[in-house]
């Protein structure tokens, strides 16, 4: 059954799933078409369990959906309106001190 998540829900699922770079890459890939595990994996040079463990988070947090063809399922985003935020965000200002991290920058948590 699905539900609508909360304002603060859908910010926190979005900030889960952009706090990897592989899946950073990956809405990037998707954002600019729907795609095939085999080929994403291929696009970005990892491994197809490694691509997998990262889709099933992207779907997990609700961004992306999944759609059989044949015998392959094609991802792609589970809003256009992603893209538009993917864009909104990359042309975002971000004022960085050089010395400084961000404190959760080692954890890596999924959805």
């Amino acid at each position: 059954m699905l539900t609508v998540a909360s304002d603060i829900e859908v910010l926190a699922r979005f900030g889960r799933a952009l706090a990897d770079p592989i899946r950073c890459r990956l809405l990037l890939a998707l954002r600019e078409a729907p795609a095939y595990p085999s080929d994403l994996a291929e696009a970005l040079g990892i491994s197809r369990t490694r691509l997998s463990n990262h889709l099933a988070c992207l779907r997990d947090c609700g961004l992306v959906v999944t759609s059989p063809d044949g015998r392959r399922t094609r991802y792609e985003l589970a809003d256009e309106r992603l893209g538009t935020a993917l864009d909104d965000l990359r042309s975002v200002v971000v004022a960085v001190e050089t010395d400084r991290t961000c404190p959760d920058a080692e954890k890596r948590a999924c959805c």
